[in-house]
């Protein structure tokens, strides 16, 4: 056997398992990059979320209050025509019975309607209640906001770890997976956080 042709079989023994390390290290990658497209997945979902509840809880609460200030404007209309009922009354004490009975009876029907636009918990609709569920829809709103930021970190982390890591699959280079590991570890407690809110961040 010549010299050349002995080099050539060391040569090719010694890259063997390089390659079966190199073909290790990119399956193990490509699986790692898979998990990472799920939990983008779930990020995306979790901002998606966040997004609609903020803006129907927006348009709950600007609906509510404006049927609270409808319940407002009737109860004062109602609470005037009463008033100057009242006042005809006293103006004209030689009224007759009948007529001041029906009068006293409007009155009244008035003054139990106002104060029903006051509260009313049995329907729900009076101011004090409309007002209560305005507050309910401006906290989910408020809460919603909170989360969001948190989702559109952790998708942009998301993201770059997934191209870091598909660069390092071509380059075969260990630290990009380690440092697009690191990103995704910070994108996946960013996530988290923008699920539950277990601290304050000051990303927005």
């Amino acid at each position: 056997m010549e010299a050349t042709e002995i080099a050539e079989k060391i040569h090719g023994e010694e890259d063997h398992p390089r390659a079966a390390s190199e073909a290790e290290f990119r399956r193990f990658t490509g699986i790692y990059l898979g998990i990472v497209a799920m939990l983008l997945a779930i990020t995306s979902l979790g901002g998606a979320n966040a997004t609609k509840t903020m803006t129907n809880a927006n348009i709950q609460a600007s609906d509510t209050y404006g049927f609270y200030q409808a319940k407002y404007l009737r109860q004062t209309a109602y609470r005037l025509a009463a008033d100057q009922l009242e006042i005809m009354l006293s103006a004209n004490p030689a009224m007759p019975d009948a007529v001041r009975g029906r009068i006293e009876r409007q009155i009244q029907h008035w003054r139990s309607t106002a104060e029903r636009y006051e509260s009313d918990p049995e329907g729900g609709t009076g101011k004090k209640e409309l007002l209560a569920t305005a507050k309910r829809w401006e906290a989910r709103r408020d809460r919603a906001a909170l989360r969001d930021p948190y989702f559109d970190y952790a998708e942009a982390l998301f993201q770059i770890a997934i191209v870091l890591g598909s660069v390092a699959i071509v380059a075969v280079s260990r630290p990009l997976v380690t440092l697009s590991g690191v990103l995704a570890v910070v994108a996946v407690l960013l996530t988290v956080n923008g699920y539950f809110l277990l601290v304050h961040l000051p990303l927005d």
